[in-house]
């Protein structure tokens, strides 16, 4: 079938719109039709070629919408379901099987490489293969192909915009905060990096219940929001010394950190920021061969604690009927984050993101603009 896709070409080339060739979906495949999806910090960092992603590439992993087909083997999910994308798992390894699908053995090829693990790929243009199955899914498309382990059913009354977030963006700060960090009620955090991510945590921290919340960030309207999502400490970087403004307001550095800009700068700040025995994770994402480097002996001596996060550490099945719960009760409302802008839009919706303008930009296909 003939789709509208958004190809990049090359490292720093404009999304373009063209009509592409969608082949048939394998057995364990599921058809769906894209009516909202987010753009994320690691879509623009794949147009930009700072990932091994191979281009020309339909990218986008924050596709929500209606299910149209499934595969013969396909039992989760049928026609007529409302659903969002995230990423995908083998469902088969030691990770896997145990419960953490965010660090799947397979997880770099199934999400960066943009093909199917047999090599092939469900796109073609003018009959030569086009690279898809970016993170299981390759959305910025009127429709993605996905699978039953990434994709996860959503009330039917959901807006699809608000929904497609939860794929990566809203899922990844949330699930720093309630699955990896865990904070105990009434400790203290400070969120570096006021986007997408770094705003969920902020939701996810208060409904935790953590009494001090400090948010770092470049723009002051960003940091105005992050006051009306339960930031009770804001400060600009660059113009403050941010470390000694965290000692400051905390009294002996904060239990928790997490850098969510992918700003080696921020990073160190991060982890400089800590009280004794507390936790940095790392979430933000800067070009693949960045390197830091850090005092080991503040590691040790001071029992601090530097981690990894992939995606939040979240099982979406599991984890997004339990934020969308929340958000319907009005405890985590990342629909505040959200502009929407229609598909033909995406290189403006790009560059808006791209820029700190819009926090959480979102896509509307054809025929969804209501939804």
């Amino acid at each position: 079938m003939e789709i509208t896709a958004a190809v990049t070409e090359a490292p720093g080339a404009q999304f373009v719109l063209e009509e592409v060739e969608l082949g048939d979906i394998l057995p364990d495949e599921i058809l769906v039709e894209i009516a909202a999806v987010g753009i994320c910090h690691t879509d623009l960092t794949g147009r930009n070629g700072h990932l091994p992603t191979p281009l020309p590439a339909v990218l986008g992993h924050e596709g929500a919408g209606i299910v149209e087909r499934v595969g013969s083997g396909v039992t989760a999910v049928a026609p007529g379901d409302h659903v969002v994308l995230s990423f995908d798992s083998c469902g088969g390894c030691q990770e896997c099987l145990a419960g953490h699908p965010y660090t799947c053995h397979d997880m770099f090829a199934r999400n960066f490489l943009a093909e199917r693990p047999d090599g092939s790929t469900s796109l073609s243009r003018h009959g030569a293969p086009l690279h898809s199955h970016f993170f299981g899914q390759s959305s910025f498309a009127t429709h993605a192909v996905a699978s039953e382990r990434n994709v996860v059913r959503i009330p039917p009354e959901m807006p699809f915009s608000v929904a497609a977030p939860l794929g990566c963006g809203v899922r990844t700060g949330a699930g720093s905060v309630m699955n990896t960090l865990c904070p105990t009620a009434g400790s203290t955090i400070a969120v570096f990096g006021a986007g997408g991510v770094g705003m969920s945590a902020v939701m996810a921290a208060r409904v935790v219940g953590c009494t001090t919340i400090i948010v770092i960030d470049l723009v002051e309207a960003r940091l105005e929001l992050a006051k009306e999502l339960g930031a009770t400490h804001t400060v600009i970087a660059g113009e403050e010394d941010v470390v000694e403004v965290i000692r400051s307001i905390t009294g002996h550095g904060a239990d928790y950190t997490l850098e969510m800009s992918g700003s080696t700068v921020a990073l160190r700040q991060a982890f400089e920021s800590l009280a004794s025995g507390g936790t940095c994770g790392v979430v933000g994402a800067p070009p693949f061969g960045t390197e830091m480097g850090l005092d080991v002996n503040m590691l040790i001596a001071m029992g601090r604690t530097l981690r990894g996060i992939v995606g939040g550490n979240s099982v979406p099945r599991i984890f997004f009927p339990r934020l969308i719960e929340l958000w319907q009760d009005g405890r985590m409302p990342w629909d505040r984050l959200i502009r929407t802008f229609a598909f033909d839009q995406i290189n403006e919706a790009a560059e808006r993101a791209e820029s700190g303008e819009v926090i959480k930009a979102v896509l509307l296909m054809p025929g969804f603009d209501q939804r």
